[in-house]
């Protein structure tokens, strides 16, 4: 027959004092973990580096850089494109960035028993 009130899974207050520790511990770190990214500040090229974008961790874009050749004012499409290109890359790195940051820090929670 199974204990009334307690905890479930059998835990007792004390382990769950020390998840809870635990948690805000990881809670601290992911916290630390997004103001690191969000002070970095990732590049992209597009064009064979015709058109380069900078994206900070805040997923702002703070700047670009063009070449002379590629800015035709007979083709904007193309210079549009690769601006687009540039800009999805630079963002795509930061996301890229960001999961592998969180991942190193949840990696340990196979062991908790949720």
């Amino acid at each position: 027959m199974a204990k009334r009130g307690g905890f479930p899974g059998g835990m007792m207050p004390g382990n769950m004092n020390n998840l809870m520790k635990q948690a805000q511990k990881m809670q601290k770190q992911m916290e630390e973990k997004q103001k690191e990214l969000e002070e970095k500040v990732f590049t992209a090229t597009a064009g064979g580096g015709a058109v380069e974008v900078s994206i900070s961790g805040k997923r702002e874009l703070v700047g670009i850089r063009l070449s002379e050749e590629v800015v035709d004012p007979d083709d904007i499409e193309m210079l549009q494109d690769l601006i687009i290109a540039a800009v999805n890359e630079g963002l795509r790195q930061v996301e890229e960035a960001a999961s592998s940051s969180m991942s190193k820090l949840t990696s340990g929670l196979g062991g908790f028993p949720f």
